[in-house]
C-alpha cells in the first residue's frame, strides 16, 4: 500500500514522475480533446497503488508496466477524491523499491470557457464566432488537462503531440520537430512508441472521413513543473524575430502569435521581448535554454499573463498595442507584461520553488526584476523606479496595514489558498523587500547574489534560505548577516510604522507595527524588524550624505544635528512608515518642494503617500496630509503629481457620500489641476517628453473627475465629433479614456449604446475596449445602468466582468446597486468563476467602497448566511477578511476625520 503523506494536502513520494510522453486530440468543432499520457516513474517505496492528481476528466485504459517485474497490469480498483482532485489507482503486484515503472493512462475531457486547464477561446473574425484552445495551468490546474503529479517540486521532461485538423496551428512549449498527416491507421507516423500511443485514440468524429488531421511532435523538454507546460490549437497568425545571445552568441527564434484580426498589434511585444532577453541572460550570466520563445495572445484569460516555459501566454490588453494608436499607459503595460513574463523564464522556470508557500520567489523576483530593473534599462527616462513606489510599494503597504494580511511567505494547505496569495504581498510586497535589500547591500551586490542562487539550483527547486545562501555569498565582505536582517520581513504579516522623536541629541527612533485602523494592541505588536533606516542628513558645507543604519531593536537613539535637514528611509526604498511631527514634516516637505538638491524625486512622492496613509491611520490629521499636498502644488514632476492624485482620489472615494466634503475636495482638486491644463494644453507631440505626456493625461482627467465645466465641455465636444465622423483622430490616444467615461457620464443613451457598440466591436483595442467599459458603467442615466446588470451576465466576457464591477464602484451612484447585484447573483458568480483567480477580485472591487456600519452589518450578514448554507468560503476568504477590514478603517476614517478636513478647507476658502 501507498504511504500516508506528512500533509494530507501532497501527494505521496512512493512514486516520482521522471518523463512524460503525452499526445493530444483537438476537436476544436465538437469542444472536446482526448489524449494519452505514458508516465516514466521511478519507485522509491513499493507500493501496489499509485496516487496522482485528476480533475474534471473521463479516464479509462490505465496499464502499469513494471521492468522489475517485466509484466503489465491492469487497475483492479480505482477511486477519485473531488475535494482533492486525486485519483488512486491500485494493482494486483506491488512494484518493488528503486526500480522503474511505466504508467499508460487514456483520457477525454471537455473544452470549456474555463480560463483553466486545457480550455477554447472565441473571438469573432469575418461575421462569425471562431475558437481555439490553450492552457492554464498555474497554479492546479494541469490535473485538468492530464493526469500528473501537479506540484512544482515534482518536476519531469515532456514530450508532447498534438493531432488536430489541418489548418491550424499547434504550439507547445518546445519547437516542433516534425508534422505530418494523420489518418486512424497508426502506420502514419514511424516512432513505434508514439504509435502504440496514437492506437489508443478514437475518432468519434461522423465527419472523419473528409476531414484531414495532422499530427505534430515537439521536442522534449529539460526538466519541469507541470504549472507552466503549456499547449495550443487554432488558426493562428504570427510575426517573428530574433535575438543574439551575448553569451553563446547564439541567435533564437522570437515570435508573437494571435488570431489573424489583431496580429499587426503584437509587433510592440515582439520588439521587447528581443530587448530584455540579452539583459536577463548578461545579469544572471544564465543562457535563455530553450530553442525559442513565444508569446500567444489570448481572448480569454483569467490572470494578466503567464510564464510557460518557452510559450508565454496572456490577455490581449497585456500584449497588443496599434501602433496607430499608441498612448503610454498601454505602452508601459505591454512593456512591463512581456518583461515581467521574461523574467520567470529564470524565476520559477529554471529554478523553481519548492511549494507555493514561496511563491515569492517567483513572483516577487519577476515584479521587481521584469518591471523595474530591466525596463528601467532599456527606459530610463520613465523613472519606473520613482513610479514603483506608488504603484507597487504603496500598494503593498495599503494591503499589508489589515490585520488580515499574510506574510509574504505563507503556508498554503490546499488549491483555495494557493489562488488567493497571487495577491499584492506575493508580487508587490515580496518586491518591495527585496528591492529595499538591493538598496541595502548595493544592486550589483545583490544582482550577483541572485546569479550565484540560481546557478546552484538550475533545473531543480529552493525555498528562502537557499536565495538568503546566495546573497550572502555575494556580500561576504559587508558583514551582513541577510538571513537574520531579512527573516522577519518575509515570515511575518505586516509592517513597521517608524515614530521620529528629536532630542537634543538627534533623534529617537521607535518601531511598532503599523495598521489602518490607528496603532496595533500589543498582541498584534510582537515583530521586532530588523529596518534599514537609510538616514539622510547634511553636513555643515550643505552636502547630503545618507547613513546606511539599522534598527534592530523596539527603538533607539541616533546622534545628528537637527537644526539641519534630515530624513529617514532617504530614497524611499524601506518597506515602512514614518511619522514626525507636524513641524518637521512641513519642512521636509518644503525643502523637498525646492527640487533634488537635498530630497529626492523618490522622497517627494513617499512623502506624499506616507501623509495620506498617517492620516488614514490617525497618526496623523488628514489636514497635515493635504498640507504636504498643498506644498507641492508648484511640483513639476508628474509622478508627484500621480501621487498626489491618487491620494486625493481615495479622500474623495472615502467620503463619497459626504457632500459638503467632496465638494470643497473637488473645488481642491480644480485648483490644482485646471492651471496644468491651462499651461500643457490638449494636445500631444512627438517632441513631448513622456512626463510631459502623462502629467498633462493626468490633469486633465483630476480636473474632468473633479468637475470643472469648460474640461468637461471640451471633452464631450472631441467626443460628439468623434462619435459622428468615426476618426479616432479626434481624440489623441492618451485621452481616449476620459474622453468617454465624461461624455457617457455627462451624456444619455446614445453616447451609452456607442460605448457598448465599441466594447462589441472585435477590431476595438483592447484599451479603448476597457475605457469603453468603464464609461457604460459612467452612465448616470438610471436605465441604463438598468440594462447593465443583466447585461454584465449574459453579454460580456467572464474575463471582462471585474471591469463593469470596477467601473460600477468608480461611479458613486452605483456603489450600493453593485453590491446588491453582486449579492443578488453570488450564487451565479461563483459558480461562473469557480477555480479562478479573479473571484477574490470580485469580492474586493465591489464591497470595498461600502462604507457606513449598516452596510458593514449587511455585508457580515450576507456571508454569515452563505456560510450557514454550506456555501464554501475558504477559496476567498482573504478577500472578504481584508475588504471587512477596509470597511472598518473607512468607518473609523469617516468618524475621526471630518470635522478635520471640513475645517481645513473652510480656511483655505474651498
Amino acid at each position: 500500500m501507498t504511504s500516508v503523506p506528512t500533509d494530507d494536502f501532497r501527494l505521496p513520494l512512493d512514486v516520482k514522475p521522471k518523463h512524460y510522453d503525452l499526445t493530444i486530440k483537438t476537436d476544436l468543432n465538437k469542444d472536446v480533446f482526448e489524449g494519452v499520457v505514458k508516465v516514466h516513474l521511478e519507485v522509491r517505496n513499493q507500493t501496489s497503488a499509485i496516487v496522482l492528481n485528476v480533475a474534471d476528466l473521463e479516464i479509462s485504459d490505465v496499464v502499469l508496466h513494471s521492468y522489475a517485474l517485466k509484466s503489465e497490469q491492469s487497475d483492479t480498483a480505482r477511486s477519485f477524491d473531488a475535494r482533492s482532485e486525486r485519483g488512486i489507482f491500485c494493482f494486483p503486484n506491488v512494484l518493488p523499491a528503486a526500480s522503474e515503472a511505466t504508467l499508460s493512462i487514456k483520457f477525454t475531457g471537455k473544452l470549456a470557457g474555463s480560463m483553466m486547464g486545457y480550455y477554447k477561446s472565441s473571438f469573432q473574425h469575418d461575421g462569425s464566432t471562431k475558437s481555439y484552445a490553450l492552457t492554464q495551468f498555474e497554479p492546479t490546474a494541469a490535473r485538468r488537462a492530464f493526469p500528473c503529479w501537479d506540484e512544482p517540486l515534482l518536476k519531469a521532461t515532456f514530450a508532447i503531440a498534438m493531432i488536430s485538423r489541418a489548418g491550424t496551428t499547434n504550439l507547445s512549449n518546445m519547437p516542433a520537430i516534425s508534422e505530418e498527416m494523420y489518418t486512424t491507421g497508426v502506420a502514419d507516423t514511424e516512432d513505434k512508441a508514439l504509435s502504440a500511443l496514437l492506437s489508443k485514440l478514437s475518432f468519434h468524429n461522423e465527419d472523419q472521413d473528409k476531414d484531414e488531421w495532422k499530427i505534430t511532435r515537439f521536442m522534449a523538454t529539460p526538466p519541469m513543473s507541470p504549472y507552466i507546460v503549456a499547449f495550443a490549437n487554432g488558426k493562428f497568425s504570427y510575426l517573428e524575430g530574433s535575438y543574439k545571445s551575448p553569451l553563446s552568441g547564439t541567435v533564437r527564434p522570437l515570435r508573437v502569435y494571435s488570431t489573424p484580426d489583431v496580429i499587426k498589434q503584437t509587433q510592440y511585444a515582439l520588439e521587447v521581448k528581443a530587448k530584455v532577453i540579452p539583459y536577463y541572460e548578461r545579469i544572471f550570466d544564465i543562457e535563455y535554454p530553450l530553442p525559442k520563445l513565444d508569446t500567444l495572445v489570448a481572448h480569454d484569460f483569467d490572470a494578466g499573463a503567464m510564464e510557460n516555459w518557452g510559450l508565454i501566454t496572456g490577455r490581449t490588453s497585456a500584449f497588443l498595442l496599434d501602433p496607430d494608436r499608441v498612448d503610454v499607459a498601454t505602452k508601459k503595460r505591454v512593456t512591463v507584461f512581456q518583461s515581467h513574463e521574461v523574467a520567470h523564464m529564470w524565476f520559477g522556470n529554471i529554478t523553481t520553488m519548492e511549494w507555493w508557500d514561496y511563491l515569492y520567489l517567483n513572483e516577487g523576483f519577476a515584479t521587481l526584476m521584469g518591471e523595474v530593473i530591466i525596463v528601467g534599462t532599456i527606459y530610463p527616462e520613465w523613472k519606473v523606479d520613482s513610479e514603483f513606489i506608488s504603484e507597487n510599494l504603496n500598494e503593498a503597504l495599503e494591503l499589508d496595514a489589515k490585520l488580515s494580511s499574510h506574510p509574504i511567505e505563507v503556508h498554503c494547505p490546499d488549491a483555495n489558498q494557493i489562488n488567493q496569495i497571487f495577491d499584492s504581498l506575493s508580487y508587490a510586497k515580496a518586491a518591495s523587500v527585496l528591492r529595499m535589500l538591493s538598496n541595502h547591500v548595493g544592486q550589483e551586490r545583490f544582482l550577483k547574489g541572485v546569479s550565484i542562487y540560481l546557478k546552484k539550483h538550475l533545473y531543480a527547486n529552493t525555498v528562502t534560505k537557499d536565495l538568503w545562501e546566495g546573497i550572502s555569498e555575494s556580500t561576504a565582505g559587508l558583514g551582513i548577516n541577510v538571513s537574520q536582517l531579512m527573516d522577519n520581513w518575509i515570515t511575518k504579516t505586516g509592517f513597521p510604522i517608524l515614530s521620529v522623536t528629536e532630542t537634543k541629541d538627534g533623534i529617537h527612533v521607535r518601531q511598532d507595527r503599523f495598521l489602518e485602523t490607528g496603532p496595533a494592541e500589543e498582541q498584534d505588536n510582537q515583530t521586532i524588524w530588523s529596518i534599514p533606516l537609510a538616514l539622510l542628513s547634511v553636513d555643515e558645507t550643505g552636502k547630503a550624505k545618507v547613513d546606511s543604519l539599522v534598527l534592530d531593536t523596539r527603538e533607539a537613539s541616533f546622534s545628528i544635528n537637527t537644526e539641519g535637514h534630515f530624513k529617514l528611509n532617504a530614497g524611499t526604498f524601506g518597506v515602512y512608515r514614518v511619522h514626525y511631527l507636524d513641524e518637521r514634516l512641513y519642512r521636509i516637505a518644503r525643502e523637498a518642494a525646492e527640487g533634488d538638491n537635498v530630497f529626492s524625486l523618490n522622497d517627494r512622492i513617499g512623502l506624499v503617500h506616507d501623509a495620506m496613509a498617517l492620516a488614514k491611520s490617525g497618526y496623523a490629521s488628514v489636514s497635515s496630509a493635504l498640507t504636504v499636498v498643498e506644498i507641492f502644488k508648484g511640483e513639476k514632476e508628474f509622478l508627484v503629481w500621480d501621487s498626489i492624485s491618487m491620494n486625493l482620489h481615495l479622500l474623495v472615494s472615502t467620503w463619497w457620500e459626504h457632500e459638503d466634503v467632496t465638494l470643497g475636495l473637488n473645488k481642491f482638486r480644480r485648483d490644482l489641476f485646471v492651471p496644468l491644463v491651462k499651461r500643457l494644453g490638449y494636445e500631444y507631440s512627438s517632441s513631448d517628453s513622456i512626463d510631459i505626456s502623462q502629467l498633462r493625461t493626468r490633469a486633465i482627467e483630476q480636473a474632468a473627475n473633479a468637475g470643472d465645466s469648460d474640461i468637461i465641455v471640451e471633452l464631450q465636444r472631441r467626443f460628439k465629433r468623434y462619435m459622428e465622423s468615426r476618426d479616432r483622430a479626434m481624440i489623441p490616444a492618451d485621452l481616449f479614456r476620459i474622453s468617454i467615461i465624461t461624455a457617457v457620464k455627462e451624456g444619455g443613451r446614445k453616447e451609452y449604446e456607442f460605448a457598448k457598440a465599441l466594447y462589441e466591436s472585435p477590431t476595438t483595442p483592447p484599451s479603448e475596449s476597457i475605457s469603453a467599459m468603464y464609461a457604460m458603467c459612467a452612465s448616470q442615466d438610471a436605465s441604463c445602468i438598468k440594462d447593465t446588470f443583466p447585461y454584465i451576465l449574459n453579454g460580456v466576457r467572464k474575463q471582462d466582468v471585474i471591469y463593469f464591477l470596477l467601473g460600477l464602484q468608480r461611479n458613486h451612484q452605483t456603489r450600493r446597486s453593485s453590491a446588491s447585484f453582486v449579492m443578488d447573483n453570488f450564487s451565479e458568480l461563483e459558480k461562473r468563476f469557480e477555480g479562478n483567480f479573479s473571484f477574490k477580485d470580485v469580492i474586493s472591487d465591489t464591497f470595498c467602497n461600502l462604507n457606513t456600519q449598516a452596510d458593514y452589518e449587511r455585508l457580515e450578514e450576507f456571508f454569515k448566511a452563505w456560510h450557514l448554507f454550506d456555501k464554501d468560503t475558504s477559496r476567498y476568504h482573504y478577500a472578504l477578511s481584508q475588504t471587512m477590514d477596509t470597511l472598518r478603517a473607512s468607518i473609523a476614517w469617516i468618524n475621526r476625520s471630518t470635522t478635520d478636513i471640513v475645517g481645513w478647507l473652510a480656511k483655505r476658502g474651498v
